[in-house]
């Protein structure tokens, strides 16, 4: 199987504060695929570090409340080139780029909606099968059916 996954389960510092949510248990049940690791933030020039960003109103925007959603959009696009003839992917939760199902409510308060980062929305609209890292049982049932 191909999978992609977000770079920052897999280990790579790419997080806004230069951090990574590394997922051993994720990257273990994945050691026999091939892996592609994307990042839309990263694929639309964004910096390590940078301001936090969230989805409020259909828009992308910073702490600094400065619009990046076109940015934004043209990562996402970049890094769907990347994965299209991927079986399935699996994105990190509550991101504006790849939140799966929760997303943060674009007011930088920790308060989490319903909702899918932009990246995500892009898979789903394209019929590519999405997982966030907290679905680990899920993921093992897809790969192993």
């Amino acid at each position: 199987m191909k999978i992609a996954i977000s770079a920052c389960l897999a280990g790579d510092s790419v997080r806004y504060d230069a951090s990574n949510k590394r997922n051993d248990d994720l990257l273990s049940l994945l050691k026999d695929h091939e892996i592609i690791k994307i990042c839309p933030e990263i694929s639309a020039d964004l910096t390590i570090p940078r301001d936090p960003i969230e989805i409020l109103n259909n828009h992308v925007i910073t702490s600094n409340n400065i619009d990046i959603t076109d940015k934004l959009y043209k990562g996402c696009l970049k890094c769907f080139e990347m994965i299209k003839d991927c079986d399935f992917v699996i994105l990190k939760d509550k991101s504006p780029s790849c939140g799966y199902g929760k997303i943060y409510d674009g007011t930088f308060s920790n308060k989490l909606i319903d909702g899918n980062g932009i990246f995500t929305d892009l898979c789903l609209r394209k019929n590519i099968k999405v997982f966030n890292e907290k679905q680990l049982a899920e993921i093992k049932e897809h790969i192993f059916q």
